[in-house]
């Protein structure tokens, strides 16, 4: 079992031999729901068939709800991006998920990802901008510079400003983000 749970990210053997030992001091009755749940899961949830967001439905709540504007389209590279977006509240349009980032290393070209249907996607319908928020590793880099190249033809195309966070210190920043929290300066 604790090598099993050391297979799942964030999980390092101490962490893993802690929920291991949890899990066996539970009733049967607690362990038995929660396999239950994980195979309820790996079978019921799938990709959006629009956004490709992870569902239990054929559509997501968010493609499906009539409230989202329809005009902006906010690009990530997995799920966990798109819920911390939606954890901010702060934006109301619909999302794309690519399945991860371009990594020739890790053998991901643009056709494992689902670049495609979003280009089939922005180019025929009225999507007037395109956020791209992807995360700033060379990987990522790679991927927005890709995406921005091909998306520009049909719409206008931003990114995610990148800084500092919130109670950090500029002399513990590095100078990537410094030279991103410069560029990405607003007028007050």
């Amino acid at each position: 079992m604790i090598e099993q749970l050391q297979r799942l990210p964030g999980i390092g053997p101490k962490s893993a031999q802690r929920i291991a030992l949890h899990i066996i001091k539970r009733s049967d009755e607690e362990v038995e729901a929660l396999a239950q749940a994980l195979v309820d899961a790996k079978k019921q949830v799938g990709a959006c068939r629009i956004c490709f967001n992870l569902s239990a439905e054929p559509t997501c709540e968010i493609c499906r709800n009539p409230q989202r504007e329809d005009k902006t389209l906010c690009v990530v590279s997995e799920s966990r991006d798109l819920i911390a977006i939606e954890k901010t509240r702060e934006y109301r349009g619909k999302y794309h998920v690519l399945g991860g980032v371009i990594s020739p290393m890790d053998g991901i070209g643009p056709e494992q990802l689902t670049i495609h249907q979003l280009i089939q996607r922005v180019s025929q319908q009225d999507v007037q901008e395109v956020i791209i928020a992807i995360s700033p590793s060379v990987e990522g880099e790679t991927t927005t510079l890709y995406l921005g190249q091909l998306l520009k033809p049909f719409t206008r195309v931003t990114r995610i400003a990148f800084g500092l966070p919130m109670g950090g210190d500029l002399e513990y920043a590095d100078e990537v983000t410094l030279a991103r929290a410069l560029e990405g300066r607003q007028e007050l």
